[in-house]
């Protein structure tokens, strides 16, 4: 598989605590994602932001949003149009570890890119 098949595959952008700097690593990642959907207008993609159980509901909720921003900002840079993204943030409410510690913490801090049909 090319090495951009293998970026594709890759839907899930992690952060650091109480972060929304996206790394050298998740960019390149971006980049990918943003240049098929420029090659693919019929294609659209959900980002899904999320964060630890660490906040109020209320700031968690708003951290996922930003995050889902950071990462929708990067895909219009690298070509996808605004119609083909819509963002969501689900805070703390859908971890994908549970656990209250770092290690359950650093895979909740996330956006998940989800294809559309």
């Amino acid at each position: 598989m090319s090495d951009t098949g293998l970026l594709l595959d890759n839907r899930t952008i992690y952060f650091g605590s109480d972060a929304v700097q996206i790394s050298p690593e998740s960019l390149e990642i971006l980049e990918q994602h943003g240049e098929f959907l420029s090659l693919h207008p019929q294609s659209t993609l959900r980002i899904e932001g999320h964060a630890d159980e660490r906040g109020s509901r209320e700031y968690n909720l708003g951290l996922g949003e930003r995050r889902a921003q950071a990462v929708r900002s990067v895909l219009l840079v690298q070509g996808a149009s605004a119609g083909q993204l819509t963002t969501v943030s689900y805070g703390e409410e859908r971890p994908a570890v549970f656990g209250s510690d770092e290690s359950a913490w650093v895979m909740n801090r996330r956006v998940e890119l989800v294809y559309g049909k």
